[in-house]
């Protein structure tokens, strides 16, 4: 039996199937994650000022994204019709292609082509949901979607302090490892990645359906979900803002530099990993999905305002180990999204709430950097320089709001349709 032909059909094959998408996700993520603590560093090389570093950064980052924004809904909409598998192995080696000619980029506007290019061929991490959607029932999937962001975790773990290490030898550097794990996990698709999506259950490719604001709309009309999207983008505009500004924030407030950055969001991934991969299979024997959103969503609003607010850097650690159920939120919101959706449509589904991540990784630099550049004339520690933390907090807050205002009518619909 060749490796496509290994399929979710049958229980065992749901069983094979699961670890072996979830090495491609840790190397993926791994190779991702090397290259975190240094970007910002090199595009500084490029610039003659934090002020011009913080705006280019942020146009590298923006350019990522609006060409993710278009591509992860035809990606997704392209794996429901030839399957999971060949749109990985393209996404592969977009992100070899990107690593690699980032690491040789002579000029800034090199490096923003080249962001612009993987960007348009990277929907890896919606394509591997997909994947875990094709393999799950609707009651594993919340669980199984926490063992996915684990493993997003531990290649955080791994990767941004292996960068942080290597950066501070040569920047450059850990973009050729990078790009070196996509070439891993490229062959690593060809020879031994099952496919998860039955010819049965694939559906034909419409260019209409894969618009991504056709595609948006489509996902905020899935049954039950609605409001959730509203949630789902605050609550993606604010991880992306901490994403797009946590090296340049704790450059400027604590003089951090890859190594230290590199440690940081090794304590990120560490926790990740350990919520999701083992903490979240607990959490859910106790609690209800929806809870956990609405607990996750304090804590994470609560969060963002300490890591504004924190005077020492020893404290970004602390804060990152009691946000615990902030960590719970993404798995949850992304099995009742699932959940939502039929067998056929799975991947356009993820590849919808991709693509309204990538809207969000639009924004993230626009509103971070800019926020950030208002502040980084100021001296090291001061209090202004966590704006773009208190941003994302009142962003927590409105999602939490939004979020305990669906649930309690979905529960009070509920009751009453029992009643009737």
């Amino acid at each position: 039996m060749s490796a496509g032909a290994v399929t979710a059909d049958t229980p065992r094959g749901r069983q094979a199937a699961m670890p072996f998408i979830l090495v491609t996700v840790l190397i993926d993520m791994m190779s991702i994650g090397l290259i975190i603590p240094v970007l910002p560093a090199l595009v500084g090389t490029f610039t003659g000022s934090t002020t011009d570093q913080t705006f280019w950064f942020g146009v590298v980052s923006f350019t990522f994204g609006i060409a993710n924004f278009f591509g992860s809904p035809v990606l997704g909409a392209l794996s429901d019709r030839f399957g999971r598998r060949p749109v990985l192995l393209l996404g592969f080696c977009g992100l070899a292609f990107s690593f690699f000619a980032t690491a040789l980029a002579p000029a800034l506007w090199v490096l923003v082509a080249v962001r612009l290019v993987s960007g348009a061929l990277q929907a890896n991490a919606a394509v591997a949901q997909s994947y875990v959607a094709d393999i799950s029932t609707p009651q594993e999937r919340a669980r199984r979607f926490g063992l996915l962001g684990a493993t997003f975790g531990v290649g955080f773990i791994l990767g941004p302090v292996t960068g942080g290490l290597l950066g501070d030898i040569d920047l450059h550097l850990p973009f050729y490892v990078a790009g070196g794990l996509a070439l891993l996990n490229t062959l690593y698709g060809v020879f031994v990645l099952p496919e998860s999506l039955p010819a049965s259950k694939r559906r034909p490719f419409e260019w209409r359906r894969a618009n991504p604001v056709h595609s948006l709309r489509e996902l905020r009309a899935l049954r039950g979900v609605g409001p959730l999207v509203t949630v789902m983008a605050l609550g993606s505009l604010a991880q992306f803002t901490l994403h797009s500004t946590w090296v340049l924030y704790t450059g400027l407030k604590f003089g951090w530099g890859p190594r230290e950055n590199g440690w940081s969001l090794f304590a990120v991934g560490l926790m990740s990993a350990l919520v999701q991969g083992g903490l979240m299979r607990q959490l859910l024997k106790r609690n209800t999905p929806q809870k956990l959103v609405r607990l996750g969503l304090i804590s994470s609003a609560l969060s963002y305002l300490c890591w504004g607010l924190a005077p020492e850097g020893w404290m970004m650690y602390a804060v990152i180990g009691l946000n615990l159920l902030g960590f719970t939120v993404t798995a949850s919101l992304q099995s009742m999204v699932s959940n939502a959706a039929d067998a056929t449509s799975q991947g356009r589904t993820m590849g919808s709430v991709a693509s309204l991540n990538s809207l969000m990784a639009v924004l993230a630099p626009l509103t971070g950097a800019g926020l950030l550049t208002l502040v980084s004339h100021r001296p090291q520690g001061d209090f202004w320089i966590g704006l773009p933390f208190y941003f994302c907090a009142l962003l927590q807050a409105v999602a939490a709001v939004i979020a305990f205002r669906h649930f309690r009518q979905r529960s009070a619909t509920s009751a009453a349709s029992s009643a009737a």
